[in-house]
């Protein structure tokens, strides 16, 4: 009887497989003992062929049994792996809306997160800034686990940012009636409405500590009481939260918890804003178009000189996206509502660079530069500043405030110079610029 817990055998044996013919049957033995000589024999440590035997029916006549070769050469089932390669490729691109995007990176990315969104139940934590595309990520994954029968619930959103107070324990975990001023009614909340689907929570480092200690618990035991009860509820779903904030920034200062952020930082994945994808400006302008057309019946185009100038525009450097594909939505929103019989001319496009210039040329708190430095270094140092500096200073200041992280802040600021170098180390570049002038990150 052959002992599956040791491969010496299949390793001693002196196989001759050009001038000698192996024959594997199963027979006898445990179920364990049988899958492994079939997976010796699939792996080729065995270099045979299964034998299968059968016996015949009562009503045929013939010899005791019958038998099959069962050849196990994988590489001639070259259709069978085709067909799942189809079916990945199929999977990568419905995550991306069908855009077929040009920067490698991402497209790593989202072949990382479709593995992960169809072999995990664990929670998914995706980073990056706002109007990155996480809110539609996040409903793409659960379509596609929808359509391989891997939820059988609903998906479930909220933007954690607009929950406050009770309010807050009310919208997750629900209430019973009677449990605050004007819960007239019971309320199941939205875990309990997601139940054996997917919850998104979207700025999830928005949450209070109660209601992160609350979810934690929610999240390990798939239990949890609904604000003002006595009695516990369950809920499985899958958790996939968003963030544009630094987390682990957030456990340092004391506004996140440590322990749930270790919950939820299993499968972690950093989304690039629309600035750091330049040569994904094309694709994603036509499928605006065509998301305008669904929308409103009506196909807006461009003649050739005009997309080559808006496409010009918009990978310069005067191009901030700050609002990344919000911005871009809206942009293309305007201009084909705008369109002359569905065509973008070019006083339409110029009218509209116009408006981004001026809506993108104002600091990004609404003040001038000279008061973002002079609010970090004094007035007395602003004055000791060339004016060159002081510039530069201020603008590095603000993208920094609005960035979640000092990577994020660095990918930003250098993103055409990082394509230039092997090791593009942008935090350690912003790190020791901001050192010039004796500033850190978090004094940020």
């Amino acid at each position: 009887m052959f002992d599956p817990h040791e491969l010496d055998f299949a390793w001693r044996y002196a196989f001759k497989p050009d001038s000698e013919e192996y024959l594997v049957h199963i027979t006898t033995g445990t179920h364990v003992q049988q899958i492994c000589l079939f997976l010796l024999t699939e792996s080729r440590h065995f270099p045979g062929r299964l034998v299968e035997t059968r016996p015949v029916t009562p009503k045929k006549k013939g010899p005791e049994g019958l038998y099959s070769i069962i050849d196990l050469d994988l590489s001639k089932y070259d259709r069978i792996a085709a067909r799942f390669e189809r079916e990945s490729t199929d999977a990568v691109s419905f995550l991306k809306s069908g855009i077929e995007t040009r920067n490698a990176r991402f497209n790593e990315l989202i072949e990382r997160i479709e593995h992960v969104a169809i072999h995990a139940r664990e929670p998914i934590l995706l980073m990056g800034p706002t109007g990155a595309g996480k809110s539609r990520l996040a409903r793409r994954i659960f379509e596609l686990k929808q359509e391989r029968h891997q939820v059988a619930g609903v998906f479930m959103e909220v933007n954690c940012a607009t929950l406050r107070g009770d309010a807050a324990m009310s919208v997750l975990f629900g209430h019973v009636k009677g449990a605050f001023t004007g819960a007239v009614k019971d309320r199941p909340g939205l875990l309990r409405a997601a139940d054996k689907g997917v919850l998104f929570l979207d700025e999830v480092g928005e949450l209070g500590r109660d209601e992160q200690a609350m979810l934690l618990r929610a999240l390990e035991e798939k239990r949890f009481f609904p604000l003002g009860s006595d009695t516990e509820v369950g809920s499985d779903f899958q958790l996939i939260a968003g963030t544009n904030r630094d987390l682990a920034a957030a456990v340092r200062e004391g506004r996140f918890r440590e322990d749930l952020l270790a919950r939820i930082n299993l499968w972690t994945f950093r989304l690039p804003g629309l600035a750091e994808r330049p040569e994904d400006l094309e694709p994603n302008l036509d499928y605006e178009l065509d998301q305008f057309a669904k929308r409103n019946a009506l196909r807006a185009t461009m003649s050739k000189e005009v997309r080559e100038q808006f496409l010009d525009f918009a990978k310069s450097p005067a191009a901030r996206w700050s609002a990344n594909f919000r911005d871009l939505n809206a942009c293309v929103t305007r201009m084909a509502t705008l369109s002359p019989g569905g065509r973008i001319t070019a006083a339409v496009l110029e009218a509209e660079l116009e408006r981004l210039r001026a809506a993108w040329s104002t600091p990004l708190d609404g003040s001038d530069h000279d008061a973002w430095v002079a609010s970090m270094l004094g007035p007395d140092a602003l004055q000791r500043l060339d004016l060159f500096d002081r510039v530069q200073l201020g603008f590095v200041i603000g993208v920094c405030r609005e960035s979640a992280s000092l990577s994020e802040a660095g990918r930003r600021l250098y993103g055409v110079t990082r394509e230039k170098r092997k090791v593009p180390n942008d935090a350690d570049r912003l790190r020791k610029y901001l050192a010039r002038f004796g500033l850190e990150w978090r004094s940020i």
